[in-house]
């Protein structure tokens, strides 16, 4: 009896050393494609794709709407607030040009700061990746 509770607290260690994914940190993210030219693309509409570094493996990492916040902004990572950047991007990374806009947009992917801005501002990102739309 003995034996197997000391094989059972000796799983438990090694299990507890595994961490589960804690302190595993997002360090940063990468935007693919870097830039796009909309008129490549069908109807406009430009598939971003988010890889986030890790601090602890596996990394890199795929990352979805349930890890960052897509926006256009800043290459400073700010998002625009009240303002019309000239693209639009989902939540899913897709992106294309507000009608008649023409010229270049920076859009952003990551993690919102905890710091509170002006609400006609957009928000800060802590942890982000850019990337250049051109609308022709």
């Amino acid at each position: 009896m003995l034996r197997l509770a000391s094989i059972i607290a000796g799983f438990l260690w090694l299990f507890s050393l595994s961490g589960c994914g804690s302190n595993r940190r997002l360090q940063s993210v990468q935007l693919s494609p870097s830039s796009a030219d909309a008129q490549n693309f069908p109807n406009g509409q430009i598939p971003f794709f988010a890889a986030g570094m890790y601090s602890r493996p596996p990394s890199p990492v795929n990352l979805t709407s349930n890890d960052v916040v897509w926006c256009a902004g800043t290459t400073n990572g700010l998002c625009v607030g009240n303002v019309n950047p000239g693209v639009t991007v989902d939540q899913s990374g897709i992106a294309q040009c507000n009608s008649g806009f023409v010229g270049t947009a920076t859009l952003l992917a990551g993690t919102p700061s905890k710091t509170m801005v002006n609400p006609d501002e957009g928000i800060q990102l802590k942890i982000y990746g850019t990337a250049q739309i051109t609308c022709p």
